[in-house]
């Protein structure tokens, strides 16, 4: 058995909705399956999904309080006020704050923006932000990706004399603030089409109105702040990535331009990825150590100059953010593994003086990926008592309903069921973390913390053809809701498997069924090369591409897990010395069995770690319980019963046949009827023989050995034709005839050949043909495997 590293959800699928797809759209089984199996089922919308970009963008009026915040924003320009945009301090905040900013001054606006400090204000407006901005003359506020929570300070904009438009896309509460307009998709009395904009949507629809033509040169930043902001990438979303993309292909965008000369990113090569992984984070890095300014000031800054020094600043905080993040996982993983036992410790709660409360939400993130527990990281402050956090959970812990549950010790908290973020005085930490610990232990099972990998289909090996692995191109982007698609291909044999790249970290393996290859490379699964025996039916789950190497273009799959459910032969016979091999073995769950006592000082030399077994007779070997481990089988059993004992109706996870003897008998001669009938005739003619004396000669007359002159000697005392006294051989009278297989010594000699014919010399195929039938099926045994696990 190989068991995978997660616990694999395969979607099911509804096979008659896949042939209408195939059939309407001419798309590839492949292709239709996994729209099917993310519920686009209908004709046409999978034909708006895949090829969408070119419908139309809605009517940004649509949006309930549009009309009201175009129209005050046209009177400040029109009068000369003083316009201040308040955004936020991640990538989408600073994308909205980007694009209402360029809008507004390409309308001749007088405006600037704030940004909130994350460590001094926190997130979202404040009360001294709102009286600084009446300070210097601000007549209208308008909030981007943030302010749908603003009640209080909604009330002192009023206070004040300013004008408050508020455009998010937050949850919306219970109370809404008194602006003089919000403009939020999900607003209680808006009818707009699509509820899922991120904040930077939303700022881009402002835009539409006040431009009054969709600003396609603005799809590239809002773009950005879609992707990174992790809202679903479908409907709006979707056709604003994939134009936006189009767009950062060839943006003229000089802080961007920036950034992809500081990182080495070609412009043509740009996807979603690129946002994600290099664009993003550096968005968001300057918010998370500091002041956000220097983000926005990258995206509209039209100095090529400045563009560079800019984006130089922001990649050293994020080289800074990088190391903060990594320095603060190796001491909370130190924390848990020092501190806790995680058997008992259903939630993580840890936390220490000093450390950077802008990152720990990634921390805690790096923590559910190592433990997976749910988790909650945080920063504590001695001067004010207060700990400042930010949770991750896992599939089946609901963490806002949990910490709901504990409000009287959370003074300020929210988020949703998967993220949250919490303030608490530092002495109410530990009951935090009993209490949440309680609740899990309610709520988890031991399978739940076994982490899960959603699988998008299971894909037949003859549907993954280059044709269908490009056809897969018209499912990008892909983000939320739209993931990289996972497949599962099952019952695979192996045609090759080998260890490549530095340190052999890394796998290459040609997986075969029915006459059809499907080339695989598993990053990081180096190991699995030992893990896998020849003849096993693996399954294995990854993602598609196309491999090409000189001209040669070839289906391909990218290894993320595999799993063998059948028990796995490992054939290590003759492999010598020991030492060479063993470190194949894993030593948990493994039981390394001896047979023979005196050949246990002989195998310790080889210094491995494992614990040898001696099974001295059956009974022993009957009740060694080996479902659901590893058994390695050191030496050669004295018996086919012994052996035949410890595996009959058991089923062990992996045998590794080592079998190490110090003579063979196979190859040794067996004397035939006619060795035995010209012997016994000769001791007859002789009356007396005298081996010690003797015996060489004999054997050397004859062309036998002098094992075969003994052997047979030793099998006529057992018949009792002769006696043999101090090497000397007389005849006896012989009253009856006697078999052979009447002497012991025959029969061993007999039993031995035929077991070392049946486990030493026998193929590999004929070895594990010979174990499967003394086990059983897993399915009988599941119960007594769970002790292994």
């Amino acid at each position: 058995m190989l068991k995978s590293k997660t616990r694999w959800v395969v979607r099911d699928t509804d096979q008659n909705a896949v042939k209408q797809l195939v059939n309407h759209l001419n798309i590839t089984p492949l292709v239709a399956t996994l729209l099917v199996n993310r519920g686009i089922e209908k004709i046409e919308d999978a034909k708006s999904f895949l090829y969408g970009e070119s419908e139309s963008f809605h009517d940004p009026y649509l949006l309930y309080g549009m009309e009201e915040a175009v129209d005050r924003i046209r009177l400040a320009i029109k009068n000369k006020e003083q316009i201040l945009i308040y955004g936020d301090y991640d990538a989408d905040g600073v994308s909205s704050t980007s694009v209402m900013m360029t809008v507004l001054n390409d309308l001749d606006a007088n405006v600037d923006f704030y940004i909130p400090n994350r460590f001094t204000e926190g997130y979202g407006p404040n009360e001294e932000a709102f009286r600084y901005a009446a300070s210097i003359g601000i007549d209208l506020i308008i909030t981007v990706d943030t302010g749908i929570a603003a009640v209080h300070e909604a009330d002192i904009a009023k206070e004040l004399g300013m004008d408050l438009i508020i455009t998010d896309h937050h949850e919306p509460g219970p109370i809404l603030p008194q602006a003089l307009s919000i403009v939020h998709p999900k607003h209680p009395e808006s009818h707009y089409p699509f509820k899922e904009l991120a904040g930077v949507g939303v700022a881009f629809k402002v835009a539409h109105a006040l431009y009054g033509k969709i600003p396609e040169h603005l799809l590239d930043i809002v773009s950005i702040g879609t992707i990174a902001d992790l809202v679903p990438l479908r409907g709006e979303n979707r056709l604003i990535v994939k134009n936006g993309l189009k767009r950062l292909v060839k943006t003229e965008n000089k802080g961007l331009q920036a950034l992809f000369e500081l990182t080495n990113t070609k412009q043509s090569d740009i996807n979603e990825e690129t946002v994600g992984f290099v664009i993003g984070p550096r968005l968001n890095a300057a918010g998370r150590l500091d002041s956000a300014d220097p983000a926005v000031e990258l995206l509209l800054t039209n100095d090529k100059i400045a563009a560079e020094n800019i984006a130089q600043e922001i990649d050293a905080m994020n080289k800074e953010r990088q190391s903060i993040v990594n320095e603060i996982t190796k001491e909370a993983i130190a924390m848990v593994e020092d501190n806790m036992e995680l058997k008992e410790s259903h939630v993580l709660v840890i936390g220490k003086e000093g450390w950077n409360a802008g990152v720990i939400g990634i921390v805690a993130s790096r923590l559910v990926e190592k433990f997976y527990r749910p988790t909650i990281v945080l920063s504590f402050d001695p001067s004010t008592n207060l700990a400042k956090g930010s949770a991750r959970s896992i599939v089946g812990f609901d963490l806002f309903k949990s910490l709901s549950a504990c409000r009287d010790i959370l003074p300020h908290f929210g988020g949703h069921p998967m993220a949250a973020g919490m303030t608490l005085k530092i002495d109410d930490v530990s009951q935090l973390r009993s209490r949440l610990h309680e609740i899990a232990k309610d709520v988890l099972t031991e399978e739940d913390f076994v982490p899960i990998t959603e699988i998008d289909a299971c894909i037949p090996i003859e549907d993954i053809h280059l044709e269908a692995i490009e056809q897969l191109n018209l499912l990008e982007p892909y983000g939320m809701s739209n993931p990289k698609p996972k497949v599962l291909v099952q019952d695979l044999s192996i045609s090759q498997i080998r260890q490549i790249g530095a340190d052999n970290k890394h796998l290459k393996v040609i997986f075969e069924k029915s006459g059809v290859h499907l080339d695989g490379v598993g990053f990081g699964l180096g190991e699995y090369s030992m893990q896998i025996s020849p003849l096993a039916s693996v399954s294995a789950i990854g993602e598609l591409a196309v491999n090409e190497w000189n001209n040669i273009r070839k289906p391909q799959i990218f290894i993320k897990d595999m799993m063998i459910e059948e028990w796995q032969l490992f054939d290590v016979r003759g492999h010598k010395p020991l030492k060479k091999w063993i470190q194949q073995v894993p030593m948990d769950n493994s039981i390394f069995i001896v047979f023979h006592e005196d050949n246990i000082k002989e195998l310790q030399k080889s210094e491995f770690n494992g614990t040898i077994v001696h099974l001295e007779d059956i009974s022993q070997a009957q009740s060694l319980n080996i479902n659901g481990g590893n058994i390695i089988l050191l030496d050669l059993p004295p018996s086919k019963e012994i052996l035949e004992s410890l595996i009959n109706n058991k089923q062990p996870s992996r045998v590794y046949t080592y079998f190490y003897h110090k003579e063979e008998h196979f190859f040794s001669t067996l004397p035939t009827r006619e060795h035995f009938k010209w012997f016994y005739a000769f001791l007859r003619k002789r009356g007396t023989f005298d081996l010690n004396r003797f015996g060489n000669d004999l054997a050397s007359h004859r062309g036998w050995t002098r094992e075969t002159v003994d052997f047979m000697s030793q099998v006529f005392f057992e018949l009792e034709f002769v006696t043999i006294k101090n090497g000397l051989i007389t005849i006896h009278p012989v009253k009856s005839k006697r078999d052979l297989l009447e002497s012991s010594t025959y029969q061993e000699k007999l039993a031995k050949m035929t077991l070392e014919n049946e486990l030493l010399f026998s193929s590999y195929q004929e070895l594990k043909k010979w174990f499967d039938e003394r086990m059983i099926g897993l399915q009988d045994v599941e119960e007594e495997t769970k002790q292994w696990t």
